[in-house]
């Protein structure tokens, strides 16, 4: 359930390593400890302790990497490379929201001074609130988790 591939191998619309548009996409600087280019699901299952790890643990260190794989030498990304991040692989939670006063809020805060920097804890606060407001967000909570 943490989005990578070996996870969810029916659900990969939501993968994190889902290719982003040619347009937005920049090749990520190397997470530390792993070379350029390496997929996050290898990159987590080289995690020894998440080897065992639930779901929630393996999720929130797929972000983890996610961000680390993007974020410059001092673990910052400029408020542009956020909103490509978000636009990329983050897709499918932020489509339809353009319209919501908050989203745009979020947007217009990434707009602004573009060059300025987010650390990881700002990274995630976004990522749940995107996530909180998201149409998707209803449509998880309907997924029947009983047979």
């Amino acid at each position: 359930m943490c989005g990578c591939r070996t996870s969810v191998p029916s659900m990969k619309q939501y993968s994190v390593s889902q290719p982003a548009p040619a347009s937005t996409k920049k090749g990520p600087p190397a997470a530390a400890g792993m070379p350029k280019g390496v997929p996050i699901a290898k990159q987590l299952a080289s995690i020894k302790a998440l080897r065992k790890g639930s779901d929630l643990e393996k999720a929130f260190a797929t972000a983890a990497l996610v961000y680390n794989n993007h974020a410059d030498p001092e673990s910052k990304l400029s408020k542009s490379e956020t909103k490509s991040l978000l636009q990329s692989q983050f897709w499918h939670f932020i489509q339809g929201q353009e319209n919501k006063p908050k989203y745009q809020e979020i947007i217009s805060s990434l707009d602004e001074e573009s060059e300025n920097k987010i650390n990881f804890e700002d990274f995630m606060i976004l990522l749940v609130s995107l996530t909180l407001m998201s149409d998707l967000l209803q449509e998880i909570k309907n997924v029947k988790t009983t047979k």
